[in-house]
């Protein structure tokens, strides 16, 4: 073997080695990746789970304060003031 080919194939073993620990990284990149993807679909389905109940309170929210309004109404309109 010439000097060439032992510093070809040192570059080779170099270059593999190299593609070896990026093609790691971007193992664990796609985990994260499904991991935050995760996170977020849980996000979405609690605020979706939370948006329904405060529409549910503002609507109850709002029928007791007609309900209150219209009895004291009728109070004033009953007591003749």
């Amino acid at each position: 073997m010439t000097e060439a080919d032992i510093t070809t194939a040192r570059e080779l073993a170099t270059h593999a080695a190299n593609i070896k620990h990026l093609q790691d990284d971007m193992d664990k990149l796609v985990q994260d990746v499904n991991d935050i993807k995760a996170a977020l679909f849980e996000i979405q389905k609690t605020l979706s789970e939370a948006k329904g109940g405060w529409r549910m309170l503002m609507m109850i929210s709002g029928v007791s304060g007609t309900v209150g309004a219209a009895i004291t109404q009728l109070a004033h309109y009953l007591s003749g003031k």
